[in-house]
């Protein structure tokens, strides 16, 4: 099969996702195991459901609000914490 790669690299994006998609269904298809694939099946499912915004639209509106205020805060550094500082404040979650 010849196709002409636009300039923008368009044609070659859709081909690294049917190729993608292809290799899954073989991935797919190689699984013996029941409950593995019903796990792989219930991860994929969340996953999708997630990044289909379906978090965001189960927020209030208060939430939503919040969680933007703190998205804009954390572009100022004076707003963050380090790596240090947070584990001192959970140490007590982080200890086994």
């Amino acid at each position: 099969m010849f196709c002409r790669v636009a300039d923008n690299g368009y044609f070659s994006t859709i081909f690294h996702v049917m190729k993608i998609k292809d290799d899954f269904h073989h991935l797919i298809d190689s699984i013996e195991d029941e409950e593995l694939l019903k796990s792989y099946y219930q991860l994929i499912q969340k996953i999708n459901h997630d990044y289909n915004g379906h978090l965001w639209n189960d927020l209030s509106e208060s939430e939503k609000q919040e969680l933007l205020i703190a998205y804009e805060e954390s572009f100022n550094s004076d707003n963050l914490l380090s790596h240090e500082q947070v584990k001192l404040q959970h140490e007590k979650w982080l200890k086994p």
